[in-house]
């Protein structure tokens, strides 16, 4: 698929303003997601502290382009409405970093859908930065009303 920017997506995904963290998708398809970050300055970032961003915060990244992949498959598959889920874990989490180097550029986010049915979905996430990956692991995600 084409590139998509934040406006073809944003409002159908629960995060709002500063913790939309992506802005583009580069590339998805009925399996995984391409996603981008760019807005991560080190003065406006909604998850840094007063030092910096910890690479636990990747994960939101994770869980994030997996909410996306999930909303594009509905609005692909012309359902009536996206359904909303509610994180439920996150495991085999690698950090291989501390603190993310917000001068270094883009994020990189991939999302692979492992397994999805009506109650649910289980991802894989990837954070790459310049071609080192910083953060790996798997969310899962409940939908509402299961």
């Amino acid at each position: 698929m084409s590139t998509l920017v934040q406006p073809h997506w944003s409002e159908l995904i629960p995060h709002a303003g500063d913790m939309r963290l992506l802005d583009r998708v580069m590339d998805w398809s009925d399996k995984a997601v391409h996603a981008i970050a760019e807005r991560h300055g080190p003065h406006d970032h909604p998850l840094r502290d007063a030092r910096k961003l910890h690479a636990v915060h990747l994960a939101e990244y994770g869980a994030q382009a997996s909410a996306v992949h999930a909303a594009l498959l509905a609005t692909d598959a012309d359902e009536s409405r996206v359904r909303s889920g509610r994180l439920v874990s996150l495991r085999d989490v690698r950090l291989t970093i501390e603190y993310v180097d917000l001068s270094k550029g883009r994020l990189d986010v991939f999302a692979e859908c492992l397994f999805a049915d009506a109650r649910g979905a289980q991802y894989a996430f990837r954070v790459d930065q310049c071609g080192q990956t910083l953060a790996s692991g798997r969310v899962a995600v409940m939908y509402s009303g299961c």
